[in-house]
């Protein structure tokens, strides 16, 4: 099995910055993928951030140049630096990895943070 745990999450005013964290553990042999997705009240589940085993990223135009996705690999570890924040940044934030275990890959979702973009 794999577990994720996030961390980082919280209220911030406009224009600033949160780093989000998500770790990984269990019985992983090599992460596939690791992304960190979205859902505001109201709203279906977004992409907001990813990046491959070979270093591409993807980010939608509405984060671009704002998000930044890292993984560290040794520490299992994925963060998302967030600059720039708006109040339409507000959501739980999730992350996501696709990984390889003993039982082949899997796909594991953290438990979300929540993140509050407001003065």
């Amino acid at each position: 099995q794999v577990q994720l745990v996030e961390s980082g999450g919280g209220l911030v005013q406009p224009g600033g910055s949160l780093r989000l964290s998500c770790a990984a553990s269990g019985s992983i042999f090599s992460i596939a993928t690791m992304a960190w997705y979205r859902q505001a009240p109201g709203k279906e589940r977004e992409l907001v951030a990813s990046i491959t085993s070979g270093g591409i990223t993807t980010y939608p135009d509405s984060v671009k140049g704002r998000f930044t996705i890292s993984p560290d690999n040794a520490k299992m570890t994925v963060y998302l630096q967030m600059n720039s924040l708006k109040p339409e940044d507000t959501a739980v934030y999730y992350c996501k990895i696709r990984a390889l275990t003993a039982s082949g890959y899997v796909t594991a979702w953290g438990q979300g943070t929540q993140v509050t973009v407001s003065s």
